[in-house]
């Protein structure tokens, strides 16, 4: 199992300050508020993370940040390898991080939309607006998802016209309702600007489904989807997949990756589902295989919305979920937890932050080593390529 906790970070990586970053802690920052009494603007109780403590994340927290936090203090005799790992590609988006953690850093940059007033190219939006016969778009704009549709929503019922939004990733996203334009309307009109954005070297366009009404409130539904560029080059999974092995991506992995080396690609929504499913379909999968999962609820649910309540509730759920995969380790297996980048919810801004992110490897024959500080997430893809006989990846030094 490789589980992708998407957006907890564990301090600010070496290159921070660049992306104007220095200083963002996820974890870190989000054990510093719940240790803070509630008069102080806490809740007044620590982090409490038992499970993700024993296998080393307090101890990893500390060697990426230094410091030592109520909740997170470092476990005596950690019971997985543990380490941090800093990022070696161009961005923070969490394409960047996912490809690199299966092997391939990405050393280009992205394009972004970036300019701060009607940032989309209006000759872009004429062309899908075209393209898909509607009459234009809302939007364009940097904006958080929840607050947009908050306030466009009604207009964009009454109009017809999607929602067209960007931020500091390497993204164009469209949100429209469900019922007003129709769920394959907007999937065939972002397939549709898939096309079209790749000569602006955009990372990906995300559908962004919404339902109910001005009078109750608008709310994003489950149906988001994805649309991601191609890997340039091959991965670990293209490779365990060309050699006889399966990959089973779940949640939004076989997006990010877009299909490429994915065997079998399994939908679920909310991290009780995605626990779930990740740990049913590794008990029923066959040998040499890699169930992949993105826990996306830290990042979609409470990262961007700046959550930090929210952000440390759902942690202190997933590791009282956590024993459900460690139970489904037999011999030979291994299960491997980290990060795509970070998300602080205590930063200012809604985007991601550069941080360091935690490296985590249990199994019934894993040694509870120190793992060190990892110069790049491609260690992971290197070690697991090593775990099940590969040959050596071009990136990455192996761990295991």
């Amino acid at each position: 199992m490789l589980v992708v906790l998407d957006s907890v970070g564990i301090g600010a990586a070496p290159d921070a300050a660049r992306f104007g970053d220095d200083g963002a802690d996820t974890l870190g920052h989000i054990a510093d508020w719940c240790a803070r009494r509630t008069g102080d603007g806490g809740r007044g109780r620590p982090l409490d993370l038992p499970n993700l403590r024993q296998l080393g994340l307090g101890n990893a927290a500390v060697l990426a940040s230094g410091l030592v936090r109520d909740g997170l203090a470092p476990a005596d005799l950690p019971t997985a390898a543990w380490g941090c790992a800093q990022e070696r590609s161009s961005g923070k988006d969490t394409v960047s991080g996912h490809w690199e953690i299966a092997g391939l850093p990405v050393p280009f940059e992205w394009g972004y939309f970036d300019a701060p007033q009607a940032p989309i190219p209006q000759t872009l939006l004429d062309e899908l607006a075209q393209a898909a016969t509607l009459d234009g778009f809302l939007g364009n704009c940097h904006a958080s998802g929840t607050e947009i549709i908050a306030r466009l929503g009604a207009e964009h019922v009454r109009s017809g016209r999607p929602i067209a939004y960007t931020s500091a990733d390497s993204v164009l996203q469209i949100a429209a309702h469900e019922q007003a334009l129709g769920l394959d309307r907007l999937y065939a009109l972002c397939a549709e600007a898939r096309r079209q954005v790749d000569r602006y070297r955009i990372g990906r366009v995300i559908a962004r489904p919404f339902a109910g009404s001005a009078a109750d409130g608008f709310r994003r539904t489950a149906n988001r989807r994805d649309f991601a560029v191609p890997p340039p080059q091959p991965t670990l999974l293209d490779r365990l997949v060309a050699t006889g092995g399966d990959v089973i991506g779940i949640g939004k992995i076989p997006d990010i990756f877009a299909g490429h080396g994915i065997s079998r690609a399994v939908q679920a929504h909310g991290l009780e589902a995605l626990v779930d499913v990740t740990a049913a379909e590794f008990r029923r999968a066959g040998p040499r295989s890699l169930v992949f999962t993105n826990l996306v609820d830290f990042d979609q649910e409470y990262g961007h919305r700046r959550d930090v309540a929210g952000y440390a509730t759902a942690l202190e759920r997933f590791d009282r979920l956590l024993p459900h995969l460690l139970e489904a380790l037999g011999h030979g297996d291994l299960l491997l937890l980290t990060a795509d980048h970070g998300n602080d919810p205590t930063w200012h801004g809604s985007d991601h932050t550069r941080e360091q992110v935690p490296v985590i490897a249990c199994g019934p024959g894993v040694s509870a080593d120190a793992l060190g500080r990892r110069d790049g997430f491609a260690d992971i893809g290197q070690s697991l390529a090593r775990w099940f006989g590969l040959e050596a990846l071009p990136h990455g030094r192996a761990f295991l």
